[in-house]
């Protein structure tokens, strides 16, 4: 008899109805992307960028460690050796459209040469363009040092 009455009555669809009507009438909280931003995580990976020492030098030693350690073979890293017998990079490349964002990279490498940044405002318009080359790279870890040191240094009692 119960069962007749709900089906006889439509009560589920009475009870979707209400759900509607509730959030109907509440307040909205749709967020307007450029002008308003929404509170983001200090933990979140965005854009890759290659770090440089307070004296201006690279720090990638390429010890190739985030090359080996990348899941999504996103990392290409060429090396030679220098007049002074350091190892630094010649090439140095993420394809960003392979890159799953896991951060592998980032704690594999001893240095802090590589890390991912809060940004999250990149685009490409072909593939080619999240093709990031060791200059890239260096030009966004030069534009956002500041940042990245901050970031670095409030995540560092985690680590």
């Amino acid at each position: 008899m119960n069962k007749f009455f709900k089906t006889f009555f439509l009560l589920e669809l009475l009870k979707g109805l209400s759900v509607t009507l509730r959030y109907f009438f509440a307040r909205k909280i749709t967020v307007q992307f450029p002008e308003e931003k929404t509170p983001m995580s200090p933990r979140f990976r965005g854009l890759h960028a290659q770090r440089r020492y307070a004296n201006g030098e690279e720090r990638c030693i390429a010890c190739k460690l985030c090359e080996a350690v990348c899941p999504a073979m996103a990392i290409t890293i060429e090396s030679e050796q220098r007049d002074d017998g350091t190892r630094r990079t010649s090439r140095y490349d993420i394809d960003l459209t392979k890159c799953i964002f896991c951060g592998f990279c980032e704690e594999a490498c001893p240095v802090d040469a590589i890390v991912e940044t809060h940004i999250f405002e990149y685009h490409g318009e072909k593939r080619g363009d999240l093709y990031y080359t060791k200059p890239m790279l260096l030009a966004v870890g030069d534009k956002y040092e500041a940042e990245i040191a901050k970031n670095k240094a409030a995540d560092a009692k985690y680590r």
